[in-house]
């Protein structure tokens, strides 16, 4: 087993730390913050474990992605967010770091968990003055409906809550859809390139809808990928997107 020389928090390694020395959290332009949520899951478990697992496995990736080596802007590994209370304590949680983040002109990088952590990070984005942004979510559910076993802040609500404040949003292959939330993306205009105008044809690339926001905070639920390349998720959906 792997010993990890620069750590977090206790069993939290940095990412991507094989190569580069965590710089000071004051002079990181990336900041990884790892939210081991997980209270709301409907099918398989684990998402707690996801983000220690990731930054794992981020020690072997090589530093090159193709057109720079983000660790030379600096990237700086959060201690893990305590997600032992009540949703709207995790969620203010949540906010409270990711405002701090925004406020400093850098970027964050939310690590889940599921995906009810997106809120947590946008209404940090939020409360930190932004509002000029868009979300651009791939997935396999749209994660619309108002509440989910009476939970406002199911993972099965969250775009529903970031819709509710105001936010642009675009769903990328969505195969799994319930009648109210068809009504919502009706409602509130709800811009979707879903899986079956995607996987058929390979589609490889979109283009933003007119009049969406030229800033995008970008959310991947990982069964947005096909189960046969992401087998890994509690609410596997075939279908998908290929890598």
């Amino acid at each position: 087993m792997e010993e990890f020389d620069q750590l977090a928090a206790p069993g939290y390694p940095v990412f991507l730390g094989s190569e580069f020395e965590q710089p000071a959290e004051v002079d990181a332009l990336f900041q990884v913050i790892p939210i081991p949520y997980e209270a709301s899951v409907s099918y398989g478990g684990g998402t707690a474990d996801g983000p220690k697992t990731i930054l794992e496995a981020s020690w072997q990736l090589e530093q090159w992605d193709g057109k720079s080596i983000p660790g030379q802007e600096g990237i700086f590994t959060h201690a893990p967010i305590d997600c032992s209370g009540e949703p709207a304590d995790v969620i203010e949680a949540i906010g409270q770091v990711t405002r701090r983040v925004i406020e400093r002109g850098q970027i964050p990088v939310g690590i889940g968990g599921e995906h009810t952590v997106t809120y947590g990070l946008i209404k940090g984005m939020l409360d930190a003055g932004e509002r000029d942004f868009g979300v651009v979510q791939i997935d396999a559910h749209a994660d619309l409906r108002d509440r989910y076993e009476d939970n406002p802040y199911s993972h099965a609500s969250v775009m529903k809550r970031i819709v509710d404040e105001g936010i642009p949003l675009l769903q990328l292959g969505i195969r799994a859809i319930c009648e109210e939330e068809m009504q919502t993306r009706k409602e509130f205009g709800i811009a979707h390139y879903d899986a079956e105008a995607l996987v058929p044809t390979n589609v490889s690339s979109v283009q933003l809808p007119e009049g969406f926001p030229k800033r995008i905070f970008f959310t991947v639920d990982v069964d947005g990928l096909d189960p046969s390349v992401f087998p890994s998720t509690g609410t596997p959906v075939p279908g998908g997107l290929g890598w």
